[in-house]
């Protein structure tokens, strides 16, 4: 992308993720070209961003050869199912979709970590704090259940927001004002992973780089938030490493095996789902959803 805007003269909004749209702040700190011609930032909330081998496990799990897949959708949307209700789909080369439901995907639980990029167990940005305008998505009832979905949006630039005005005025727009308090609570997990699960691994995490964050280090918190963060990270990096072999020797199901248990440990720790969730109640160890 960078080097089209370079070939050729324009004016460009860039969209991306928060550590992208920092990507290119820099660049343009560096190259005036760069400065002149990308105009606007556009950013995205962000979780955490997957490795391309999700879509490969999706692949397996639908008895489907990765290299037969055209395209990927992560959530599919319909009237018959609210927003929140996630369906993976993948068109093949020769157009048949295959579909399932993330329920049923040993992998599927995006909050859970899988092949999770390991720079973002260090990243404190959930909102694209440094792009023009940011969007995400409002996972908070009545908006979560709509199947058409239901965006935040987060405006910083004036222009932008002269923009956004007159979009509204003009009938183009459907969009009302919200408080802080209220883009905080849309994004509640994420931001609890990127504050207090970020100080954690900050404060347990000994080797390597630990850079210095807007939070510090600290071990204050409740066991099973502990357990939680361990878990994850724990799933972030061997969920890359376990599909590897799997791939290596050809066989998916060990990949598989371990993904689903992973799962199982993972929901019944964080939502009290399942056998391991009757256990952790009965050990006190799930208290509340993440």
């Amino acid at each position: 992308m960078l080097d089209q805007i370079r070939a050729t003269p324009g004016r460009y909004a860039v969209v991306g993720v928060p550590c992208f749209i920092k990507a290119v702040h820099l660049l343009r700190a560096q190259d005036e070209l760069f400065r002149t011609r990308i105009a606007f930032t556009l950013g995205l909330f962000c979780g955490h961003m997957k490795s391309a081998r999700l879509v490969e496990s999706f692949a397996w799990q639908t008895d489907t050869a990765i290299d037969a897949v055209a395209r990927a959708e992560y959530r599919l949307k319909g009237p018959e199912r609210p927003a929140n209700w996630y369906t993976a789909q993948l068109t093949l080369k020769d157009g048949e979709v295959r579909q399932k439901d993330w329920f049923y995907l040993a992998d599927g639980d995006w909050g859970a970590g899988f092949f999770q990029n390991s720079a973002c167990n260090w990243c404190d940005d959930v909102l694209a704090e440094t792009a023009d305008i940011s969007f995400g998505d409002a996972w908070v009832e009545p908006y979560s259940s709509d199947w058409r979905g239901t965006n935040v949006a987060v405006v910083r630039s004036p222009l932008m927001l002269k923009l956004i005005d007159a979009g509204i005025a003009q009938g183009r727009l459907e969009l009302k004002p919200v408080d802080a308090d209220y883009i905080a609570d849309t994004q509640a997990a994420g931001l609890r992973q990127r504050r207090e699960g970020l100080a954690y691994r900050l404060a347990w995490h000994k080797r390597g780089l630990r850079p210095r964050k807007r939070v510090s280090p600290s071990t204050d918190l409740p066991f099973p938030r502990k357990l939680i963060y361990r878990l994850r990270y724990g799933i972030s990096a061997w969920s890359h490493r376990l599909f590897w072999l799997s791939r290596c020797v050809k066989q998916p199901q060990l990949y598989l095996g371990w993904a689903r248990a992973s799962l199982q440990l993972y929901q019944g720790l964080s939502y009290g789902r399942g056998r391991p969730g009757v256990l952790a109640r009965k050990l006190g160890l799930t208290k509340r959803n993440d």
